[in-house]
């Protein structure tokens, strides 16, 4: 039975490449799904994609060494992989208008389907299976730990749009006026549709018993306040 298991699953042929490329599908398709129904961008035929091709890449790489007389480098072709994907993630980051940043998750979720596609591509199927399951963990299970974090963290960044360029110092004593420390404050360049309006970027510390979407929600009833949002 052992002897069975070893052939089908480590050794080259038709049965293990059919495996590992379904396996790819399965645990691509997995964290995708996540991904997808979050409508997050790269969702599930990206992240199939991308844990296929890796895994065809090691494939093709376990062939060449196997069946070629030269002396190669099993993980070459592997680290290019890495490399590639790298590029592909940077164009899923967007920095928005107001200096926040979207997509970094779902760039760090192609780059570890790629990352498992070339365990399957190798028959490294325990640590494949094992990362899978864990980076669905992270992206499904973890988001509740992260809020609950948010929920008691002090300091943050905030955007803030006011209406005119002579509230921005009332804005100030405003905020410090609630009892929140300003740590760092500058305007900032960016487009504004309300004319005359303008945006200042604040890193402010909360007091003790004060949580963020109070103090949020505080800031924008000020009535010279267009938009509040928090810079991540």
């Amino acid at each position: 039975m052992s002897f069975l298991s070893e052939f089908y699953m480590h050794e080259m042929n038709m049965m293990t490449v059919l495996i590992r490329l379904l396996l790819a599908v399965i645990l691509g398709g997995i964290i995708g799904l996540e991904r997808g129904a979050n409508k997050h961008p790269a969702g599930f035929r990206t992240h199939i994609l991308v844990c296929l091709g890796a895994t065809l890449a090691m494939l093709t790489n376990e062939y060449i060494y196997h069946h070629f007389e030269a002396v190669l480098d099993p993980g070459r072709l592997g680290a290019q992989v890495i490399t590639g994907v790298g590029f592909l993630g940077v164009g899923i980051i967007l920095v928005t208008g107001r200096n926040k940043i979207k997509g970094l998750t779902t760039a760090a979720g192609l780059w570890a389907s790629a990352c498992i596609g070339l365990a399957i591509g190798i028959g490294f199927y325990a640590g494949a299976i094992i990362s899978g399951i864990l980076v669905l963990v992270t992206l499904a299970v973890f988001p509740r730990v992260e809020n609950m974090l948010y929920l008691r963290s002090r300091t943050l960044s905030i955007y803030v749009e006011v209406d005119a360029v002579r509230n921005v110092k009332p804005l100030l004593n405003a905020v410090k006026a609630m009892g929140i420390t300003v740590m760092d404050a500058h305007l900032d360049r960016v487009v504004i549709n309300v004319e005359g309006a303008a945006a200042v970027s604040m890193m402010i510390k909360l007091p003790k018993k004060c949580h963020v979407p109070d103090a949020l929600k505080e800031i924008t009833e000020l009535p010279y306040v267009i938009i509040v949002d928090e810079l991540i």
